[in-house]
């Protein structure tokens, strides 16, 4: 199940990834939207990287938190614009609409990576108390 969630997930990631070209700043959003498809492919593959993982939920955690207290982020597409719809067309007069929606974004890639990071760590601890117990002879 979590290869499939994994396949999945990086897929999603990948099709996202591609998306970003028309963005005011694809560069960046390539490059998140790569990094948890990466996650996702090194879950698949059964690679011990959770430094990676963590390092990942640290960024999209930190970069989350700016976009929500920003002038134009969450914060004020919930208190100054009463939950406006987000499907509106992107303009440059409603710049909390392209913020709330990058929010959603790293919402996304954090839980993955996140539940990624929780599954190796449990699983790395599981394979520790297996090395740890003797042989029967």
């Amino acid at each position: 199940m979590l290869k499939t969630f994994n396949v999945l997930s990086g897929l999603i990631f990948l099709a996202c990834a591609v998306l970003q070209w028309n963005d005011p700043d694809p560069l960046l959003w390539i490059t998140l939207y790569v990094l948890a498809a990466m996650s996702c492919a090194l879950v698949f593959a059964n690679i011990k990287a959770a430094k990676f993982h963590l390092g990942l939920v640290a960024v999209y955690v930190i970069y989350a938190v700016y976009l929500f207290m920003a002038e134009d982020g969450v914060l004020s597409w919930m208190l100054d614009h009463q939950f406006e719809s987000l499907t509106r067309s992107m303009m440059a007069s409603a710049p909390w609409i392209e913020n709330t929606r990058e929010f959603g974004g790293l919402f996304i890639m954090t839980l993955v990576c996140a539940i990624n990071l929780f599954v190796q760590r449990q699983t790395s601890g599981q394979d520790a108390q297996l090395s740890e117990q003797p042989a029967n002879s």
